[in-house]
């Protein structure tokens, strides 16, 4: 039996139901849970950063996403209060549309 030892999404073990296969799976505490999604998403950002092509990249995001929505409830959050905060920075500081590039700054 493979080890996984990983947070899945709700409806994995659902899934591994309907196939028949055996499985463990245990809830995690809240620290736990935090440390773990943050595991996730370095998992997801790798994929990302491998992927081959548009597609993939962007399920790869809506993994991320997903993640970051979690976290922002960890940390007592919507996802609409890290938008506001998004937004707030990119009118202070900007956003990364214009693909600047910085390489050095002299004192």
């Amino acid at each position: 039996m493979p080890l996984y030892n990983k947070l899945v999404r709700d409806l994995i073990p659902e899934m591994i139901k309907k196939t028949g296969k055996e499985f463990s799976t245990k809830i995690l505490s809240e620290e736990q849970y935090i440390k773990e999604l943050k595991n996730k998403s370095y998992e997801e950002l790798h994929e990302y950063l491998n992927a081959k092509n548009d597609e993939h990249a962007i399920e790869e995001l809506a993994d991320l996403l997903e993640i970051i929505h979690a976290l922002a409830k960890c940390h007592g959050a919507s996802f609409e209060k890290v938008e506001k905060v998004r937004l707030e920075k990119a009118e202070k500081r900007g956003g990364f549309e214009e693909k600047i590039f910085l390489i050095q700054v002299d004192d």
